[in-house]
């Protein structure tokens, strides 16, 4: 339940599409391209920003021209994960677990 996040190769984790972001910064989609390398929406960026621990590799092409490889590979990380998960005591996991999700994002405070 959020103990580890992770992400196929070929997907994006955001919370708006670039093309919605596009819409309301510059009132176009032209600029759906340039929201998408802002956003930084990636698997590669969400792991560098410590968004996502591990990251699923896919077939060559994508996920969707071979399902049964893309499951296979999912299912190796998931029992590879539980399978170090279940060597962490319940309390430590959720205390990991509340250390991990506190230190995601940032703020600056404004000065009094």
């Amino acid at each position: 339940v959020g103990d580890r996040v992770m992400m196929l190769e070929n997907t994006w984790y955001t919370v708006i599409s670039p093309e919605s972001c596009s819409s309301i910064l510059w009132r176009s989609w032209e600029m759906k391209e340039k929201a998408a390398e802002e956003l930084r929406l990636t698997s590669d960026h969400m792991f560098k920003f410590g968004l996502v621990d591990r990251i699923v590799p896919e077939p060559i092409g994508g996920a969707h021209w071979d399902y049964d490889q893309a499951a296979a590979n999912l299912k190796s990380v998931l029992v590879e994960t539980l399978q170090d998960l279940k060597q962490v005591p319940a309390e430590e996991r959720v205390r990991q677990r509340i250390t991990k999700f506190s230190k995601m994002g940032f703020w600056d405070e404004l000065p009094a």
